[in-house]
């Protein structure tokens, strides 16, 4: 896997990417950070704050992130916690209308490939 550069990651504000959790521990990288590279995929790069209403929403489309798996290392993620989503389901999640509040300074400027500014603007919240 390919290790990006901790010092050049940008946030969608210009500035440097800001940690979004390390407990419960989160990130593609899991050091924190909503970084990302090229075998990310699923684009692990938008630092939302989790709800009830997404995480059961999550669930429902097939990623469940409130359930712990020990097997895994993962003590499922909360309502209030800070979790690195994928910026796809991010906004699908928008067009459902039960997406998360984002931190934009925690939030990678790749996420902007997949979602608007303005759409995360809507959840901005620091």
């Amino acid at each position: 896997m390919t290790d990006p550069s901790r010092y050049d990651a940008v946030n969608v504000l210009g500035g440097p990417l800001e940690p979004c959790s390390t407990a419960p521990l989160t990130g593609f990288f899991r050091d924190g950070h909503c970084n990302t590279c090229a075998e990310d995929r699923g684009s692990h790069t938008v630092c939302a704050v989790m709800t009830a209403e997404f995480l059961a929403y999550s669930k429902y489309v097939g990623n469940d992130l409130s359930t712990p798996r020990p097997e895994l290392r993962f003590p499922g993620v909360r309502p209030g916690e800070n979790w690195c989503l994928c910026a796809g389901r991010f906004l699908q999640a928008h067009e459902e209308g039960c997406a998360p509040n984002v931190r934009l300074a925690a939030t990678h400027l790749s996420a902007l490939d997949v979602v608007p500014i303005e759409v995360l603007r809507l959840y901005a919240v620091e």
